[in-house]
């Protein structure tokens, strides 16, 4: 029951860096740590077995609540400190993940026809990816500018996309432009700053509506249009890795060097590849 409790407490901690960090796949995530299904059961019904799905998720929760602070201060120094290189960390961490989805439509087999999906979630993401990103809200920012409107809309969006294999729901909330406004409301909760809180409460809300509406249609789509979803996918997340490849160039950072940026980019390669080797491993045993 400890080791159970324990377990949960990590998957939820790799859960928690997955939503915040651009490149990350939450879904997939779950799937090597093995608790994708139970997150699917709970939360297409919640209230079954409430006993039992509060005991999961109290542990998950607890992991996810640690890496978010870990995260948020991690990420703050980063930015603070080495900016341009971190763009290129996460442009590593979202390229690494692209093999294990191009795995997926080889095992399905490609055809044609996929190519209209994949062209259309690359257009939309690369263009709406250069307009979110370069408008400078991948840092943390220095307040919250959005309406209550956009951060609904917003958190809807990530929550919508969290339950798609491959999908990163911080590249979502990057096209969307609230990403570094959520960043900086949370950080500002966790100095006890609670000016924020209602944004911050807006967006969860949407997140969490978006979530349980597009649980039920997520799984019907990959299961009866694999190929065809997980071809949107692809072009989706090459799209966001050329919008980040973009804005990182156009970035003034003194500080900056291309060795530095190497290896940032080659550590968040390694990252993303070390899930896909976990993964493999997992489901082999």
């Amino acid at each position: 029951m400890v080791k159970r409790f324990l377990y949960r407490i990590i998957c939820g901690f790799f859960l928690g860096i997955s939503v915040f960090a651009p490149g990350f796949s939450g879904s997939f995530i779950a799937i090597v740590m093995g608790v994708y299904q139970d997150i699917l059961r709970i939360i297409s019904n919640p209230f079954k077995d409430f006993k039992k799905n509060v005991l999961f998720c109290v542990p998950v929760g607890i992991g996810v609540a640690v890496s978010a602070v870990l995260f948020l201060i991690v990420f703050k120094f980063l930015f603070e400190t080495y900016e341009k290189a971190t763009y290129l960390l996460f442009a590593g961490l979202i390229a690494g993940n692209l093999p294990v989805i191009v795995g997926d439509i080889k095992k399905i087999g490609f055809q044609k026809r996929y190519l209209i999906g994949a062209l259309s979630a690359f257009a939309a993401a690369l263009l709406l990816g250069i307009y979110g990103i370069g408008a400078g809200q991948l840092p943390l920012s220095v307040g919250v500018s959005s309406g209550f409107l956009w951060l609904a809309i917003g958190g809807f969006a990530g929550g919508a996309v969290a339950l798609i294999p491959g999908m990163s729901v911080s590249i979502v909330l990057m096209i969307f432009g609230v990403y570094g406004q959520m960043l900086f409301a949370a950080e500002s909760l966790l100095h006890f700053n609670f000016a924020y809180l209602i944004h911050f409460a807006v967006f969860c809300a949407g997140a969490l509506a978006g979530l349980v509406l597009a649980s039920s249609g997520i799984k019907v789509v990959f299961k009866k249009f694999p190929g065809f979803a997980n071809s949107m996918v692809l072009g989706f997340m090459s799209g966001s890795l050329i919008a980040l490849a973009v804005d990182s160039l156009q970035i003034a950072d003194p500080g900056f060097t291309w060795l530095l940026g190497g290896i940032m980019l080659a550590a968040g390669l390694c990252i993303s590849m070390l899930f896909v080797v976990m993964g493999k491993k997992m489901n082999r045993d």
